[in-house]
């Protein structure tokens, strides 16, 4: 029975300072595993970790996400990656001796492991396996049997399992591009489910997942029973292309593409890709979906990581014919919406409106962009500028009156639209720059959000003061009225996850935070997190770092994240040493980064008054001189940003074993451990 949100603040309460480790699953070496990381691997770093006085293991989502390899590309909120099953512990593998063998010898030397090349090896082996044990294996899924029994237990596998027999029946495409399907009820899936050709290969999925539980079950009660806490990270959104998207339509709003605004870092803005909730619908039915999520995940978690913790209180969403490969004309849901009555009450009158709303391309500005053009040609070849004219000025454009003045036609529709017209790749550009050139995007007919970068617009700088000053009124009246509703949505939306299951819950609340959400948290009892190179006052002149004494109680300090550079990355290449090194009071701290440097930073970052204070694992062994590698970026775990064969596949330079013969590293991180919060001054 699931504990109730009273009992799960206790929980939280009762957990005390702890040391944690970071490690994605797959990175793990194992003595027994294949050229990856796998579940059972989990129980050889409880030991490690026992030994070095570490009480809590976080790790990334395991989640199927075929064959991408980033864990938050999921296929499924259910499902586990086949990649992280040690094939050599099934029951069914005792005549598969030589294969495992074959599979080990391949890939155990791969310093990254060969994402899709293994998962690939893996799967066929499984295929073959199966293959011997298919008529035992549909055996033991007659009713009553222990496979039927485990089905009833877990009913989102009978959905799952059609959803990847008919991808891998279309190619592995995603679900939009299948030959028929597309669009199901539950009464379809259950009709897939039951045709008795289609059995064997649908029990194929189902024998995996059982064997997945199994080994992950037995991992994470192995880690309880160390005591050592087992830290999950559940993704806030689900891959549009993914058997809940697939099967569950009503949850979704799929016009819409998750992402975050623009920032220092991504000028563009980010775009996911991923299908944003629909939180109406899914009130209907009490949030089912998200509490078999919970549920599911408190089978092997003791805590959990609420990914992207803001979107729970707004998301931001741009519409996916609009956003092409950017978020720059998105806009938080929700939000209380600027309206064509607000603009008229300021004196705008329609055509005003729609100078802020639409974009207005002066025809000189058009032949300015084709002269670049031409320039980038090298000829100067004016009869193919004054074709790329024709077709702009014809396809895509229409002009007001008889002004120099052009609109888009009606019938573009977004970036998507204008990448279609097959211009010129630089005519392109243009245009995509020019749709964004707006103040307001209406959204909905009379309703209004201001562009996040609306006051570089042309129509912005057009204002006079006094509509500047005006307008500037209008949106700081709406964002706080917006505010009052994140504030209820968070608190509505995360206490039902709290209600849910008895894990601790930890959120990621990184990124322009509302100032609701830490006061929501705080309220629930949810630990916030610090990175120490980002937990600064940004709004003071130097920009000061927080001090380690000064942070709170309810959060999980951490020197880096996956998404970012490690440590020593961040030392040698990214950070203000000398201003660094004055916040630690530690001024002659060396160049390039060494285990020296790292124990000073480590133990200042272990000295924070978090509750929990989390090390990627990367962080950790830089406390001894074994384990650096030539190139610091190469021990990243990702890039963001890049789509590419390195990203996720970061491996430990060393076995589990092997590094648990470093009595230098031991005894750091057992320091590390047993330090105590420093205290504020004047306590």
């Amino acid at each position: 029975m699931a504990k109730t949100q009273k009992e799960q603040k206790n929980v939280g309460a009762g957990t005390g300072r702890l040391i944690g480790v970071v490690v994605p699953v797959g990175a793990l070496r194992g003595e027994q595993s294949c050229g990856v990381g796998e579940f059972p691997d989990l129980i050889e770093l409880g030991s490690l970790c026992a030994q070095m006085g570490v009480g809590l293991i976080q790790i990334l989502p395991v989640n199927d996400t075929g064959y991408e390899s980033s864990p938050y590309g999921s296929l499924t909120a259910f499902a586990l990656n086949p990649l992280y099953l040690r094939i050599g512990d099934l029951a069914e593998a005792g005549g598969f001796t030589e294969q495992l063998g074959a599979l080990k010898r391949e890939f155990d030397g791969e310093i990254r492991f060969p994402y899709p090349k293994i998962l690939r090896a893996k799967m066929s082996l499984l295929r073959e396996i199966y293959g011997a044990h298919e008529k035992a294996i549909a055996a033991r899924a007659k009713p009553g049997a222990s496979l039927a029994v485990w089905i009833d237990e877990n009913p989102w596998v009978k959905a799952y399992a059609v959803y990847r027999h008919l991808k891998e029946s279309n190619e592995e495409r995603a679900w939009k591009e299948w030959k028929a399907h597309r669009t199901v009820t539950a009464g379809d899936i259950e009709a897939l489910w039951d045709d008795p050709k289609q059995r064997g290969a649908h029990l194929f999925w189902v024998w995996l997942q059982e064997a997945l539980d199994v080994q992950f079950s037995g991992a994470a009660k192995a880690l309880n029973k160390a005591g050592i806490l087992l830290e999950g990270d559940i993704p806030i959104l689900m891959n549009e292309d993914s058997c809940d998207v697939w099967a569950h339509p009503e949850y979704f709003h799929r016009d819409l593409s998750a992402g975050a605004p623009p920032d220092m870092y991504n000028v563009n803005g980010q775009n996911w890709g991923f299908p944003t909730y629909n939180w109406t619908a899914q009130a209907k039915d009490d949030y089912s979906w998200w509490r078999r999520r919970l549920k599911t995940a408190e089978k092997y978690y003791t805590a959990y990581r609420i990914d992207h913790v803001l979107g729970f209180f707004r998301i931001w969403s741009s519409l996916r014919e609009n956003c092409f490969d950017n978020a720059i004309l998105g806009r938080y849901v929700p939000y209380v919406p600027i309206t064509k009555k607000d603009l008229e009450e300021l004196r705008f009158d329609e055509g005003r409106i729609r100078w802020l709303s639409r974009p207005h391309i002066p025809t000189a500005e058009v032949w300015g962009a084709l002269e670049d053009i031409r320039n980038q040609w090298g000829n100067h070849d004016g009869a193919a500028a004054a074709a790329a004219a024709e077709r702009i000025f014809n396809e895509a454009l229409d002009r007001i009156g008889d002004e120099e003045l052009w609109l888009f036609k009606g019938s573009v529709k977004g970036e998507e639209g204008i990448a279609g017209l097959g211009l010129p790749p630089a005519a392109t550009d243009y245009l995509r720059r020019a749709w964004r050139n707006r103040l307001f995007l209406e959204y909905e007919k009379g309703k209004f959000f201001p562009v996040w970068l609306f006051r570089e617009s042309r129509a912005y700088r057009s204002l006079s003061e006094d509509e500047r000053n005006a307008l500037e009124a209008l949106l700081e009246k709406r964002l706080a009225e917006s505010e009052k509703i994140w504030e209820n949505q968070g608190k509505k939306l995360l206490s039902v996850l709290l209600d849910s299951s008895g894990m601790l819950p930890c959120a990621e609340d990184l990124g322009a935070v509302p100032d609701c959400v830490p006061k929501v948290l705080a309220k629930l009892k949810i630990l916030g997190l610090r990175v120490t190179r980002w937990h600064r006052d940004w709004e003071k002149p130097g920009q000061p770092y927080y001090a380690f004494e000064d942070y709170p109680e309810l959060s999980v300090c951490a020197p880096s994240v996956h998404d970012s550079s490690t440590l020593r990355e961040w030392w040698d290449k990214e950070a203000d040493q000398d201003g660094f090194s004055a916040f630690l009071g530690v001024p002659s701290l060396p160049k390039v980064y060494n285990p020296g440097t790292a124990k000073i930073i480590l133990t200042k970052t272990a000295a924070a008054a978090s509750r929990l204070r989390v090390f990627p694992i990367q962080d950790l062994l830089h406390l001894s001189t074994k384990w650096y590698a030539e190139d610091p970026a190469s021990e990243r775990v990702n890039v963001p940003g890049y789509a590419t064969d390195f990203n996720w596949t970061y491996r430990l330079p060393a076995s589990i074993k092997t590094i648990g013969k470093d009595e230098t590293l031991i005894k750091s991180v057992q320091e590390l451990a047993t330090i105590a919060p420093k205290k504020k001054k004047g306590l």
